[in-house]
């Protein structure tokens, strides 16, 4: 009987996990974060998850060219990169495109970022693996890792995908992972973005 319930609840838990997030159906908060490893970025050089390990707090975005969404977003993640980039910061910021349409390859990825003078790191997966490894479905959507490189928060940048947001969700989950607490709102609904096009996947 004893192991009979051990097992059950063993399933119960699995069963659980299985389930992940509310809205993210891979990943939990608390879970490790997806690692990646030397993806091409619009600078020019290679970027693994390893080169942010001396940052506290790691912020990463799936982002895209090709969303009207994402564009508008790009200004207050330009404004929030250059916060993360300060001397001193403790926090890093990545963006990555996992799209593979003409518009979203590395090198329309360049020119955007020379364009909207993009002071982010901005890497390309054409495998596609990270953001299915993260669970990612829209653009943007967003993920804060912290020291430990748990998930604290994933979801959306704000409230507002149209400007003036009451909750700013990134921020306020960035700084309280500094602190060692919880994000007061640990998990959102992505911004109503585009949705990510994965190879094999039929159009929803």
């Amino acid at each position: 009987m004893t192991r009979f319930l051990l097992a059950a609840l063993l399933l119960a838990l699995a069963a659980a996990h299985a389930d992940a997030g509310k809205y993210n159906k891979k990943l939990n908060i608390g879970d490790a974060a997806p690692t990646w490893d030397k993806l091409d970025a619009t600078d020019g050089k290679k970027y693994s998850f390893a080169d942010f390990k001396d940052k506290d707090v790691l912020v990463v975005v799936f982002t895209c060219n090709s969303c009207a969404v994402a564009e508008g977003y790009e200004g207050r993640l330009i404004a929030f990169a250059a916060e993360c980039n300060k001397a001193g910061s403790k926090v890093g910021f990545v963006a990555i495109n996992v799209n593979t349409n003409k518009d979203d390859a590395l090198p329309a990825m360049k020119e955007r970022a020379a364009k909207k003078k993009f002071g982010f790191t901005y890497l390309y997966d054409p495998s596609q693996k990270i953001g299915r490894a993260y669970g990612a479905n829209f653009t943007p959507e967003c993920f804060v890792l912290n020291k430990d490189r748990k998930v604290v928060y994933m979801g959306a940048f704000d409230d507002k995908s149209d400007g003036n947001p009451k909750a700013k969700y990134v921020e306020e989950a960035v700084k309280t992972a500094l602190a060692g607490k919880a994000a007061p709102t640990p998990e959102t609904p992505a911004a109503a973005g585009c949705r990510i096009k994965y190879k094999g996947e039929d159009d929803d």
